[in-house]
Parts: structure tokens; sequence; C-alpha cells
């Protein structure tokens, strides 16, 4: 079993299949056998992601700073809730945790997250694979701004080429797993 970490909103956004992605995403995860970690979140895609893997019988750890216990609303019926002092503690206990990362739609935190986990993997700190679930072209103007920069000499190819994407849970999972190494699988 692998632990994949997703990033993805704690809103709805405002075309339903953002969140049918997310609960997409729950059941492959869980017929796979993979365990989720996320950001805890009892609300919005983050909600209806926990959600679906623990209706399957997925383990799912929450990890939720303190004082964004009750502004998110944290999830009180995951397998565990990890509360931390800060985003920071967030954010590095969320990788410790997980074997991959996906982005799924969201707004400028999920963005962050991803960056820093991509960043993360470039500068040598861990070896994950990272993809983006790009649910309805959400992040197809992303992509092409990150092609864009490969073109003018800010982005070397072979980084640009480990950010995988897919338009659905499973051909994402696919790749994702056909990059795990047997250090991120039990």
């Amino acid at each position: 079993m692998s632990t994949f970490c997703v990033y993805l909103g704690s809103r709805t956004g405002n075309d339903t299949a953002f969140l049918d992605a997310a609960r997409q995403l729950g059941d492959e995860l869980a017929a796979r056998g993979h365990a989720l970690v996320y950001g805890g979140a009892r609300v919005g895609m983050m909600g209806a992601l926990a959600d679906r893997v623990m209706a399957a019988g997925g383990e799912v750890t929450g990890v939720m700073p303190d004082h964004l216990v009750e502004r998110e609303q944290a999830h009180r019926g995951l397998t565990r809730l990890i509360r931390v002092r800060n985003m920071h503690e967030r954010k590095a206990s969320m990788a410790a945790h997980s074997d991959a990362f996906i982005a799924l739609p969201g707004g400028i935190g999920t963005l962050e997250e991803l960056f820093e986990a991509w960043t993360w993997q470039y500068l040598g700190l861990h070896d994950k694979p990272i993809g983006l679930l790009d649910t309805q072209a959400f992040y197809t103007p992303l992509l092409t701004f990150l092609d864009a920069t490969v073109e003018r000499g800010f982005l070397d190819p072979a980084t640009r080429a480990n950010l995988l994407d897919a338009a659905t849970p499973a051909r994402l999972l696919d790749a994702l797993e056909a990059r795990l190494t047997p250090s991120h699988t039990d």
C-alpha cells in the first residue's frame, strides 16, 4: 500500500465535475488499496475525497494546524487527525507521510503546496512522483505556462516532465504508480 498526499480545495468550485473528480479519486485510491493524506477538512472537495476513501474502507490521515481546526472545520471521522502548530509543519508532515503527490483543482493554498512539493523534488529532498488531475482542463493554462518556461529557458525539460498530468483519476494513478519506487511501496 502506498500513501497519496492530495492537495485540493476546501471549496467545491462552481462546476460539479470538480466534486465528482474528488469522489472518483477517492474511489480509485481505495480500490487500489492506497491510503490518503490530506489537509484534514470535512468541507468542500477535501471532505468529499476523505469521505469517499473512508466509505470504501480506506485509511485517511488529515493534517491540520491548530489555528485552522475550527476555520477549516476539521474532519472528526478520519483514521487519524494530526494537529500541528503551523502551515510549515502541516506541509512537512503531509510530505513525510506520503509516497506521491496529487493536486486537484483548488486555490492559492493548493498551488502553493503543489509548487513546494515539486520544488522539494527538484532540489533532491525527495523523489516522490507528482501529478495534476486536470479535471475540466482546470490546469491546462498552468501546463501551457510551464511549457513556455521550458521554451524560454527557465525550466529544464526533465523537471517539467516530472510533473505528470491526466484528465481522469485512473489515468493519473496509473502514471504515478508507474513512477513509485520500491522504497515508496510496502
